[in-house]
C-alpha cells in the first residue's frame, strides 16, 4: 500500500492559487467540450491539464457548457485527499448536481423534482430518502433469493448465446436481467406487465444524459454529434409516452411499497415518480455500467483468479450448506474483487457540489481557496486511482482490499457518493442502495463461479461504459 504524505491533512501545506482558467466566454467553455469529448478523449482531457498545471485542482470547464449549461466553471478535485469534499454536505450544495453543471426537464419525471436532486436541506428530502431506506429494508430478504433466480435466466440466455453463436454479449442479456430484478423487487405481483421493457428506460435515460456522452462515431460527423448532443436539450415529449407506461406500471403493480409512503407523507403520485427514478435511473441505469464492468476486469484477470474464487466460493457455500448472508460475508477474496471493480471502473465517475461556504480545500501537497457559490467537480477515477495512496492503480488487482492492510484502503472506495466505510442516511446523499449494490455484485460472482470454472472475455467501450462479449465459458468440473 502507498503511504499518503503526512502534508496532505497538515494545516501546513501552502495555500496556493487554483492553476488555470476558464478561457473566453463561450469560446473557452466550447474548445474544453470539444477536447474533452473529440480531441483528447475523457481521460487525457484531465491528465494534460493535471501535467500542465503540476496540481490535482485546477479550474476548467465541464460539458455540455453553452447553450445548455448557464455556467459551465468548475474547480476540479481529482486526487483521493480532495475528492471527499463533495461528500460534505454542511459545505457543499447538492441542489440540482446530479448531472453536473445543467439540470434535466422535470418533464422527465412527471413534473417532480426527484429526490436525487435534492439537497439535504430540503424538506422533502429527508422524508423521500428515509422512504428509500425503509423500502429497501423491508425488501431485504427478497434480495439474494430473487437475484438469484434472476441470475438463473441470465446465465441460461449466455449459454445460448455461445451455443447458437460461439459468443454472448454480456450488456443487452445484463440489463434484461437487471429490468426483471429491479421490476420484480418492487412488485407486489409475481410477474410484471409485458408491455414495459428495458429499451423504455434506455431511450428515457439516453434523453437525459445525452449532454454527457459521445456515441464514438467518425470523426467527420463530430461537430454534428456535438450540435445535436450537447448543444441544446433533447426534447421530453419524445420520451413521454414510454415514460407514462412505466410509471403506470409501477403505480399498479408497486401498491405495498406506494403505501409506504404515506408513513412519510408522501403523496402516492410523488411516491411513485420518485420509484420510477430509483428502479430506473439509480438501480437499472447504474446495473448497465456495474455489472458489465465486474465482469470485465474478473474476465481479463485470467484463471488463476478465477481458480482462487472457485475455490473460496465453492469450499464456503460447501461449509454454510449454500448461499447465505453468512457464507457471503466469509468470501474475503470475492468481497475485495468486488471492491476493486469499483475502485477502477466505478459506476457513476462524476460528482458535483456547489460551495455553501468559503472553505480550504487540501490535495497530497497544497491548500486552495474555494469561494461561496463556486462549483467543485471530481472526476471518481482519477480520486480511486490515486498513485500516493494505490500502488498500481492503474492495475486490477483482485487481492488488494483483503487484509488488514487492504481494509485500510476501504475509505478511499468512493463509488456510492460517500467512502465505502460509511452508510447512507436520510441527511446524506449517499446511495441509498449501496449496501445492495455490493451484495448483488458478491452474489453475481457466487452464482458465475458456482457453474463455470473460467473464461474470457472481449472488452470494449460504450458511450457510458463498458462493452463485454463472452468468448468461451468453461463449465464447473467440480463442485
Amino acid at each position: 500500500m502507498s503511504s499518503i504524505s503526512s502534508s496532505s491533512t497538515s494545516s501546513d501545506l501552502p495555500l496556493k492559487p487554483i492553476p488555470g482558467d476558464y478561457g473566453l466566454p463561450f469560446l473557452g467553455a466550447f474548445k474544453d467540450r470539444l477536447d474533452y469529448f473529440y480531441n483528447q478523449g475523457q481521460d487525457e482531457f484531465f491528465h494534460s491539464r493535471i501535467a500542465k498545471h503540476n496540481s490535482t485542482v485546477f479550474k476548467t470547464n465541464m460539458p455540455p457548457g453553452p447553450f445548455m449549461a448557464s455556467n459551465p466553471r468548475v474547480i476540479a478535485v481529482l486526487d483521493a485527499v480532495s475528492f471527499p469534499v463533495l461528500f460534505d454536505t454542511s459545505k457543499v450544495e447538492k441542489r440540482n448536481v446530479l448531472d453536473g453543471t445543467f439540470f434535466p426537464s422535470v418533464k422527465f419525471t412527471g413534473g417532480h423534482r426527484v429526490c436525487a436532486y435534492l439537497d439535504p436541506s430540503e424538506p422533502n428530502h429527508t422524508a423521500l430518502k428515509s422512504y428509500f431506506l425503509s423500502v429497501l429494508a423491508k425488501k431485504h430478504d427478497n434480495f439474494v433469493p430473487l437475484f438469484r433466480t434472476c441470475l438463473s435466466e441470465l446465465f441460461i440466455n449466455i449459454e445460448d448465446e455461445m451455443a447458437n453463436n460461439r459468443e454472448a454479449p454480456f450488456n443487452t442479456l445484463s440489463d434484461q436481467m437487471s429490468f426483471n430484478f429491479f421490476t420484480r423487487l418492487f412488485s407486489d405481483k409475481k410477474t410484471v406487465d409485458s408491455t414495459i421493457g428495458p429499451k423504455m428506460f434506455d431511450k428515457w435515460l439516453f434523453f437525459q444524459l445525452a449532454p454527457l456522452m459521445t456515441l464514438g462515431l467518425p470523426k467527420f460527423v463530430n461537430f454534428l454529434e456535438d450540435f445535436v448532443l450537447h448543444t441544446f436539450p433533447l426534447p421530453s415529449f419524445l420520451v413521454k409516452s414510454d415514460y407514462n407506461k412505466l410509471y403506470e406500471a409501477f403505480y399498479a403493480f408497486s401498491g405495498s411499497v406506494l403505501d409506504e409512503a404515506e408513513r412519510f407523507g408522501i403523496s402516492r403520485e410523488e411516491a411513485c415518480h420518485n420509484l420510477v427514478f430509483l428502479a430506473g435511473f439509480n438501480a437499472y441505469g447504474g446495473s448497465k455500467t456495474l455489472f458489465p464492468a465486474l465482469i470485465k476486469w474478473v474476465g481479463l484477470a485470467g484463471e488463476k483468479l478465477h481458480r482462487q474464487l472457485a475455490d473460496e466460493i465453492r469450499t464456503v457455500v460447501q461449509a454454510e450448506g449454500g448461499v447465505t448472508l453468512t457464507a457471503l460475508d466469509q468470501m474475503v477474496l470475492t468481497k475485495s474483487v468486488v471492491y476493486e471493480a469499483l475502485r477502477i471502473e466505478p459506476p457513476v465517475p462524476y460528482q458535483y457540489g456547489k460551495a455553501k461556504v468559503d472553505m480550504v480545500v487540501h490535495s497530497h501537497d497544497a491548500a486552495f481557496e474555494i469561494k461561496k457559490g463556486d462549483m467543485i467537480f471530481g472526476f471518481q477515477p482519477f480520486a480511486t486511482k490515486d498513485p500516493r495512496v494505490f500502488d498500481n492503480p492503474e492495475e486490477f488487482v483482485g487481492q488488494r482490499f483483503v487484509g488488514d492492510q487492504g481494509k485500510k484502503l476501504l475509505k478511499y472506495v468512493y463509488w456510492s457518493n460517500g467512502r465505502e466505510t460509511d452508510d447512507p442516511m436520510a441527511e446524506n446523499k449517499q446511495c441509498p442502495g449501496k449496501n445492495l449494490v455490493v451484495l448483488l455484485s458478491k452474489v453475481m460472482l457466487v452464482e458465475f463461479f458456482l457453474r463455470y470454472d473460467t473464461f474470457t472475455v472481449k472488452a470494449g467501450k460504450l458511450p457510458l461504459g463498458s462493452s463485454v462479449t463472452f468468448k468461451s465459458l468453461t463449465k464447473a468440473t467440480s463442485t
